[in-house]
């Protein structure tokens, strides 16, 4: 094997499915990180492992036996984060944590202060903040272009086939698109728009009749005022998804359409296409609208995001999603939740770990 780059960082991935492994995919292409490890105790992967000659381990302390890696990536099923990440937090390796960072925000609060106490620092998985798209749109809402922000509107329908939900965690509570799908679109809103105040949802379970919901409406309200609405389902037919119009994933097949609309008192700004709709003149719903399309440099955010994980672990930058981060979208999140399954509009605290 040749001579590692002092500056090459060793990253072990602990859990080799769907997100895994691109992450296992990420380190093995990015000339600043090496794979030190590969961490999920099934045979499955333990076999997909060893057949591409990649270093496989059933534990941490097992991957730890064989050599220390710089930092760690922990894509196992949301319930596992918490005490994946407090395993890596004992040992001080930093850890990128994919999303949600937990199941439910006091364990959140928990891990935050856990890792705060360590003095090791840790990322959430929330990579589309990465994406040059989102850069450029906080941009464009940030420069007054639109005015003051009133309403915006966010889609993630998408039909996920049978064979998805033969994993049993993914028909179990901790699942469902609020936390694995609508979780992203709540974190870009509230990157976008600012803090959510309170928030009111209905669910339905009506297409499969699991335990978690396969469709959620849900209204927020900001506060700085601004109102918005997310819809959600993981079985309906739509080209209406982040993951279906960024391009974001090659494994979907992109479609040139919208899925975010934000409105302001001067302008209108949809997402991911960019495109800035204007009056020429005073707004005024009799007069023609203008359309301009902004262009980006399109980036892998995943990688983007990789990149930005060997900054923090050498000490060189602050995380851009912290555990803070993470924890103030999964209580938006919870409040979903807990306004569906009461009925009742759920008013959220300050997010404080």
């Amino acid at each position: 094997m040749p001579e590692l780059s002092q500056d090459t960082k060793k990253i072990a991935v602990m859990g080799a499915g769907l997100i895994g492994t691109r992450h296992i995919e990420g380190v093995l292409a990015e000339p600043r990180t090496t794979l030190a490890a590969v961490i999920d105790p099934s045979d499955a992967a333990r076999d997909a492992t060893r057949a591409n000659s990649l270093p496989w381990f059933a534990s941490l302390p097992e991957a730890l036996a064989e050599s220390r890696p710089d930092g760690i990536i922990i894509a196992t099923p949301n319930r596992l984060h918490v005490a994946h990440a407090l395993e890596a937090i004992a040992y001080g390796i930093p850890a990128l944590i994919e999303k949600p960072i937990a199941d439910h925000a006091e364990e959140a609060a928990n891990l935050v202060r856990a890792a705060d106490a360590a003095g090791v620092p840790i990322l959430i998985g929330h990579h589309r903040r990465y994406n040059p798209i989102i850069g450029e749109a906080k941009r464009i809402l940030e420069s007054g272009r639109l005015g003051t922000i009133l309403v915006a509107h966010g889609s993630f329908w998408a039909a996920k086939p049978a064979d998805y939900f033969k994993i049993e965690w993914r028909r179990q509570p901790g699942a469902g698109p609020a936390f694995i799908n609508l979780i992203h679109d709540v974190d870009l809103f509230r990157f976008l728009l600012g803090e959510v105040e309170s928030v009111h949802a209905m669910e339905s379970s009506a297409a499969r009749n699991y335990e978690v919901e396969d469709t959620a409406a849900v209204l927020l309200r900001f506060v700085n005022g601004t109102l918005a609405t997310l819809t959600a389902s993981d079985a309906a037919s739509s080209p209406w998804s982040w993951e279906m119009t960024s391009g974001e994933n090659p494994v979907f097949p992109q479609q040139r359409q919208t899925c975010y609309q934000i409105g302001g008192t001067t302008g209108a700004l949809a997402i991911p296409e960019l495109k800035l709709w204007e009056y020429a003149g005073a707004p005024d719903w009799l007069q023609p609208l203008r359309a301009e399309r902004v262009s980006v440099t399109p980036a892998d955010p995943l990688m983007l995001q990789l990149r930005h994980f060997c900054d923090v672990i050498e000490g060189r930058a602050a995380p851009l999603v912290s555990g803070e981060e993470g924890l103030a979208t999964l209580r938006v999140v919870e409040g979903i939740k807990a306004s569906a399954r009461t009925g009742r509009t759920i008013v959220l605290e300050r997010s404080r770990p």
